[in-house]
Order: C-alpha cells, then structure tokens, then sequence
C-alpha cells in the first residue's frame, strides 16, 4: 500500500480528545495496510499516532531533527528513525518518503509542514494527495481566511482546490485511496 505522511501536534498539554483522533489515525492507516510517515516524535498527538499504528501492526517511519533527537523526544520504536540536520531537510524527507499527506489538528509546526507541502503542490513539484482532517470545525477559521484570500487572488482556486477537507479519519483516508495511483 501507501506510504502515508501525518502532521499533527507534539504538545504535552493536549486533551485526550486529540490524543485519541492521532492514535485512531494511526491505527486506521495500519487497518488498511499503510506505512506511517511522521514527524519522528514520540509525544503528544506525534506519540499517540506511532503508538496506534504499531498496536495495530502497522509499520513506521519517522523523520526528525537531530536537535529534537538531543532533547530526548525521538521515538525510538519506529521500524525506521531517519535523523536529519534540520527542520527544513526534515520536510524535504517526508515529502520524499510519502505518497500522500494527511493533516490532523495541530499548531505551528503541524501548518508549517502543511503550507511545505501544499505550497510544492501547488508549484507541480509534486502531485501527491493532501487531505486536511477538520475535526469539530478545528481548521474553519483558517479555511474561512484561505477563501478570502483566494477571492482576493491572493491564491487561485485551482491551488485551493489541490487540498481536500474532511471531518473525519475515515472520509480522509478514502480520500487519499482514491486519489492514489
């Protein structure tokens, strides 16, 4: 199957509730036979994502600094750890290593990584699928300023249309399936 990219959040501080989107996440995407490509943490929603797959028998691989390796966040138990020298060539692995890219709730990390990989799509540098999972709402206000700027011509609605949203895991993930080759 597919080597599947999720970005998502590795604050401590979380709600169970989002803890629990990122493992059932990790737990689908290994139900349905995929590899799971993420930030190569082991906390947060990054953590319970890993552990979710692997419970579930699914195979991971994670992609991390080597400055978040120092403070002792790497999991560790991934099938394999790919160590790299910065953020910036962090998202150049994990666009590499991916077939497509789901994005779950998360903070700055989580859109900067989105933004990465939607902003290359958008420049044919890639024509891999992205899914954004918006969970009880999380990401309307940000999708309600990207129509802004997109009537604005700000961005083209061909570059909006490159990103699919979803409620939920499940509808995200048929929408990748679907748009994989």
């Amino acid at each position: 199957m597919a080597a599947i990219c999720v970005f998502c959040a590795s604050s401590r501080t979380l709600d169970q509730r989002w803890l629990d989107l990122a493992a059932e996440t990790g737990a689908e995407l290994a139900r349905r036979g995929h590899t799971l490509v993420s930030g190569g943490g082991c906390v947060g929603m990054m953590g319970a994502l890993v552990d979710g797959a692997r419970a579930a028998g699914g195979r991971t691989v994670g992609v991390i600094p080597q400055a978040l390796v120092d403070l002792e966040v790497a999991d560790l138990a991934s099938d394999e750890l790919l160590v790299t020298d910065g953020m910036a060539s962090r998202k150049t692995v994990m666009i590499e290593k991916s077939d497509a890219f789901l994005t779950l709730p998360g903070g700055l990390g989580t859109l900067d990584e989105l933004f990465e990989v939607w902003t290359t799509a958008t420049l044919a540098m890639h024509a891999k699928p992205m899914v954004l999972v918006d969970t009880d709402g999380f990401y309307r206000p940000l999708l309600d300023w990207l129509a802004t700027i997109t009537d604005q011509t700000f961005l083209k609605p061909a570059g909006l249309d490159l990103l699919t949203v979803t409620p939920t895991v499940a509808t995200a993930l048929d929408a990748l399936e679907a748009r994989l080759p």
